[in-house]
């Protein structure tokens, strides 16, 4: 070694020897930990290695070098062997130790005498451009399915055909539907923005709608309506305003009278529901309330509006209301809202409701109610629990409590008189042995209902006896499948949380693709409740497979090295691995992967459905009633209290009046960073050929622009596919427009190769779904941009609307 050291070098020997032997005891004592657990062994031997290079480094001995050396090249092999050409499992494995091996290299020259330093910086040199090079691929999209096989224009052939509503045809210049229309396609005929000239795109007006949350709960998740002339916008504690079309001018706004205490979970108002009287009906046509706007409140009210000046239809109930909770006993503030849109079918208008979860499993009912759309009537009732007695009730607790609800989005079909309900779980999602068998058969579900009687046609279960939160959040589409001979199957498209998309015959309920029943993990805290099976689709999965303990991730060796350990302290067969009081379980996808209530777009003239999805895990334990009381779990009587911090759901809930509470890390995250312990990306979008399942491409979905670790947004366009919620929408001349993520940006997407052809950054977080139409011979295309807490999106009350050049 040379003889003469100076006082840089020495300093930087000296802390390179510090970092090393930090690491490398943190890498035994992490390493043993997960030996003892059966896990990989390389963590410790590299631990090892770096204490060893540490103390010879610190005593300035050529030796430092074999010791680095042999770790250098133990993580490069373990890492070609366990992460193969997967990007981001490259990043926790070999970035640490690539920069560890730059800094090591800058200091070859005063271990070693014959080392000079044009020697010692070429090995610089070398590795400062495997860092470089590994860094530039951090911006090329990883996990891709490239485009392939796209399916023409052809006509609309998949179409839905529901009836003469005025809510049934494939919009254009309107969007008189949460969906667009009454299948809930999200598609527009509009055709001015294409591919070739979306990259003129700019802001075209901003309006602000409603307050900005100031409590811990915030997401609006709103797509409005869009009738003649007139934008239709629910904002924050369901203000609903009139905005002109074409300039978001404000004609007329409703303030109901919601405070923040009737806040559930989320602030949702995903949308409102619209009801026309016929055109032929010349007695009604201009008359008061001939159009209406109706809007379900979070303290559960359904309120009908004049479409033209926003006054009451005092026809609709009393003074143009009624109240949801009639019959369900005692309801505590936040536990039954209306956060979705009430649907319209023929003159039928359908109501269901979000029940909150894990905190009381006896709480309010999850029934949903229809009534008469013009006199607010109460038709029928419908009750999981009960589901063949709907005939109204009366009386101060009439329903079961804790059952079933239906919280998302629903469609109906005027023609076939159905409404098709995604059924949610009773109120204790974890526990299901106490559940009726009217309950264990319609949730969670896909279910038919007359809309004439209530009475159901068809139940189609996702999940047999759930105890995982499988709940179904997305908003079915419905589709026509033509026929050789002429004919069409009437279909309905069933994305789930799971990842499976189910596709049913939506007069009869009977799958047109194979449904397989496989064998699942037993046992859990209640063995004999568990089924046997799960139903699988055979027609597309959103689900990437089995999560394993190579697809743990971090940062560093040492953060992933944690994931690792509570991989291997978890209980984890594989899909459905029921939960335990004894260990947690990784429940993958969780209840945010999957479809969720973004559900999927339809493009009715190539066959493609578009579906983002998100691709998280759980890390869930039960906890036992005795630990719960301890830890002072107890349901609040007021869930947006402002002493009762906002959290992710099942997060020490607990799910009084069953033997166990809940503890859910949603996306299972590392409390010190934040960060997920899965490997990215952890979203996407997909285009699915409807005809057979085919995926046709798939991306990652979102930038690290707005996210890192701690939460400290990173601000880099690197496309690491993050969570995201809200849908898409497609347009005829082949664009899909989406934000959705957690980068707070709208883009476009090429819908033939998948490919983003713009985007722009939204004043708060775009967890919504845009909406397109046309006004004054332009198209627009809008979004509400309010955040989510649950996201870590910035909030606001804005909608932007976005058009070509004049």
């Amino acid at each position: 070694m040379n003889s003469s050291e100076k006082p840089l070098v020495r300093a930087g020997r000296w802390l390179l020897s510090l970092v090393l032997a930090v690491f490398g005891l943190c890498m035994v004592g992490g390493g043993i930990w997960l030996i003892a657990l059966g896990g990989n062994w390389y963590y410790a031997i590299a631990g090892l290695l770096s204490f060893g290079s540490a103390m010879g480094l610190a005593r300035r001995r050529p030796s430092a070098s074999l010791w680095f050396g042999a770790l250098f090249l133990l993580t490069l092999a373990w890492t070609v062997w366990e992460a193969g050409s997967r990007y981001w499992a490259w990043v926790p494995r070999f970035a640490l130790v690539l920069v560890l091996a730059i800094g090591f290299s800058l200091l070859l020259p005063t271990l070693h005498a014959r080392m000079t330093r044009r020697r010692a910086g070429a090995v610089t040199g070398v590795l400062v451009a495997a860092f470089l090079v590994a860094t530039g691929l951090a911006f090329v999209p990883q996990g891709v399915t490239e485009a392939e096989n796209v399916p023409a224009v052809a006509g609309n052939a998949f179409e839905a055909a529901t009836g003469a509503g005025t809510d049934s045809a494939l919009p254009s210049a309107d969007w008189p539907a949460y969906g667009g229309n009454q299948a809930a396609m999200r598609y527009s005929l509009a055709s001015q923005i294409t591919p070739a000239n979306v990259k003129n795109l700019a802001v075209a007006w901003t309006a602000e709608v409603g307050e900005v949350p100031s409590d811990s709960r915030w997401g609006v998740q709103n797509t409005p309506l869009k009738i003649g002339d007139s934008l239709y916008v629910c904002g924050y504690l369901n203000t609903v305003t009139a905005l002109d079309a074409a300039t978001g001018k404000a004609k007329w706004s409703f303030d109901p009278g919601v405070t923040s205490k009737a806040v559930p979970y989320t602030p949702a108002c995903r949308s409102l529901a619209y009801f026309a009287e016929p055109a032929t009906d010349t007695a009604t046509a201009g008359a008061t309330c001939a159009t209406r706007i109706i809007v379900g409140t979070l303290d559960a009210r359904i309120i009908e509006l004049d479409a033209r000046d926003g006054k009451r239809c005092d026809s609709f109930g009393s003074n143009g209301e009624v109240k949801l909770t009639e019959g369900m006993g005692e309801v505590y503030q936040g536990y039954v809202a209306i956060t979705s849109a009430p649907a319209v079918v023929r003159d039928t208008l359908i109501v269901g409701h979000t029940t909150i979860d894990g905190q009381r499993a006896y709480g309010p009912s999850g029934v949903t109610k229809a009534y008469d759309v013009r006199t607010g009537k109460l038709k029928w009732a419908w009750d999981a629990a009960t589901p063949m007695d709907t005939a109204p009730r009366v009386g101060e607790d009439v329903y079961k409590r804790g059952s079933p609800d239906v919280w998302t989005s629903f469609t109906g079909d005027n023609k076939l008189g159905l409404v098709y309900l995604p059924v949610a779980n009773a109120s204790g999602d974890y526990y299901s042995s106490e559940r009726t068998p009217e309950e264990l058969k319609y949730s969670p579900s896909l279910t038919a209902l007359d809309v004439e009687t209530g009475q159901p046609r068809w139940t189609f279960q996702n999940t047999h006896a759930d105890v995982w939160d499988n709940d179904p959040g997305s908003p079915p589409t419905l589709f026509d499948y033509p026929q050789a001979d002429g004919t069409r199957i009437p279909a309905v498209i069933f994305p789930t949380k799971s990842g499976d998309v189910y596709v049913l015959n939506r007069e009869t309920g009977k799958p047109l693709f194979p449904v397989e029943e496989r064998p699942v993990p037993q046992g859990g805290f209640e063995p004999a409740a568990r089924s046997k099976t799960q139903p699988f689709s055979l027609f597309n999965s959103l689900a990437k497979g089995d999560m394993t303990p190579e697809k743990t991730w971090g940062l560093t060796p040492l953060d992933q090295l944690a994931c690792r350990i509570q991989y291997h302290q978890a209980d984890y067969r594989g899909q459905y691995t029921p939960p335990s009081v004894d260990k947690p379980i990784i429940n993958y996808p969780g209840y945010n992967g999957g479809s969720d209530w973004g559900g999927v777009a339809l493009d009715p003239a190539r066959g493609l459905i578009i579906a983002n999805y998100n691709d998280m895990p759980n890390y869930t334990r039960l906890v036992s009633r005795a630990e719960a009381d301890k830890l002072g779990w107890k349901a609040p009587q007021i869930i947006n209290d402002p002493g009762y911090k906002a959290h992710g759901e099942g997060a020490g809930d607990p799910q009084e009046g069953l033997p166990v509470a809940v503890d859910v890390n949603a996306g299972w995250q590392m409390k010190f960073t934040g960060m997920l312990c899965k490997e990215p990306p952890y979203g996407g979008i997909r285009a699915i050929d409807v005809r057979d399942g085919r995926t046709v491409w798939d991306r990652p979905l979102g930038t690290a622009r707005k996210n890192g670790p701690f939460g400290l947004p990173t601000g880099l366009p690197i496309v690491i596919g993050t969570p995201n919620n809200g849908g898409s929408v497609v347009t005829r001349s082949g664009l899909v427009f989406i934000a959705a993520a957690t980068d707070d940006l709208i883009r476009a997407i090429d819908i033939t190769s998948g490919e983003t052809v713009w985007s722009a950054p939204l004043p708060a977080g775009g967890q919504a779904m845009p909406m397109v139409y046309e006004a004054g011979g332009r198209e627009y295309v809008v979004i509400t941009a309010t955040g989510h807490h649950f996201m870590h999106t910035p909030r606001g009350n804005f909608v932007v609307a976005y058009a070509l050049p004049q």
